[in-house]
């Protein structure tokens, strides 16, 4: 009897839950990236959503880039967000470092000309060993190459260049005069303070797909505020899934 009323109680709180639309700020042009239930839209601020480059422009070559983004206030039931990074996946990073392959990691914090504090991680991929002289030349000019850039690009312009891959030439060709690298990629960065204003739009209108919601996977932080674990073990499974 008891099991039975745990198990009710949580449906009704499922079915007090209201869905929200979360979309992508103007950066990304405000694009419908999602849904996510909450029974209060406060429990909504925070939760970070993903989606692939590939779910916003339909571009195949780009399924690899996901880009992350945080709810950071709720109108009505639309939840906006701003950007906050963007990851590789990790089926595309074993790829490029099978076997053979000498694979060095560096991070690089600096400013951008909007006055955001931003996080490069790359991942430079030689086919032969590094020696650590040419590592150190190479973190220096990696360092020196986005400080600089950063004094002259805004955010968005770097996320585009990330995206379009003209940040990892470009690094690539700055390290050759040290090591004639492979290839240099962007594996992952993340934006540490907030700048003056919102980012301009990295695609145009027409370069985005639709403005229906991909598949993603919505809210990263949801349910452990609203259904305490022990009711939830109760619930059917495609109802205490999120």
């Amino acid at each position: 009897m008891a099991r039975q009323q745990a198990a009710r109680k949580v449906k009704d709180k499922w079915k007090a839950k209201e869905w929200y639309k979360v979309h992508a700020p103007k950066m990304f042009n405000e694009a419908e990236i999602g849904d996510t239930p909450s029974a209060d839209p406060e429990y909504v601020i925070g939760r970070t959503v993903e989606v692939t480059v590939q779910d916003l422009t339909g571009d195949f070559s780009k399924m690899h880039i996901k880009l992350k983004f945080k709810v950071s206030e709720v109108e009505g039931t639309d939840a906006k967000t701003v950007f906050v990074g963007h990851d590789l996946t990790s089926d595309y990073v074993r790829r490029l470092t099978r076997r053979r392959k000498t694979k060095t990691d560096h991070v690089v914090d600096f400013y951008t000309k909007d006055g955001f504090k931003y996080r490069i991680k790359t991942m430079s991929i030689a086919d032969r060993r590094i020696q650590s002289s040419q590592e150190m030349g190479m973190r220096a000019i990696i360092t020196e190459t986005l400080t600089n850039m950063g004094k002259e690009m805004t955010l968005s312009e770097i996320v585009k260049a990330i995206i379009n891959g003209g940040l990892s030439r470009d690094l690539a060709k700055a390290c050759h005069v040290v090591i004639p690298i492979k290839r240099i990629e962007v594996r992952k960065s993340e934006v540490l303070e907030f700048g003056e204003g919102e980012p301009e739009a990295v695609f145009a209108p027409e370069e985005m797909v639709s403005n229906e919601a991909p598949e993603a996977a919505p809210a990263a932080e949801e349910a452990a505020e609203e259904a305490p674990a022990e009711e939830a073990a109760e619930a059917p499974a495609e109802e205490a899934s999120e």
